[in-house]
């Protein structure tokens, strides 16, 4: 496979990753943290660490926006939620392994 083609199929499966995430609201970024070691900020974090090794600015916000589909605290205010004490202990046993 040549380099273009893998480029647009990785484009491709980030956009449906994205999406997928986009449809999945109830799904909590400390679920996804628990359960993939992941979440969308840090999504939003290596699309702005890829801006930066290609010499391009975007900003926190910026990235944020690109993941979320929307401004990071409009999302905060109209989907997340307070994480459970059960949530915050899975999320402290996953991360001691």
């Amino acid at each position: 496979m040549d380099e273009e083609t893998r480029v647009k199929l990785e484009a491709a499966a980030f956009r449906r990753l994205l999406s997928h995430l986009d449809g999945r609201k109830d799904v909590q970024n400390i679920d996804l943290m628990i359960l993939a070691g992941f979440c969308r900020n840090c999504l939003s974090n290596w699309y702005q660490e890829a801006a930066d090794e290609m010499g391009l600015e975007v900003s926190k916000e910026a990235a944020r926006e690109a993941v979320y589909g929307m401004p990071y605290d409009a999302w905060k205010e109209k989907y997340q939620k307070e994480a459970t004490p059960e949530q915050l202990a899975a999320f402290n046993a996953a991360n001691k392994s």
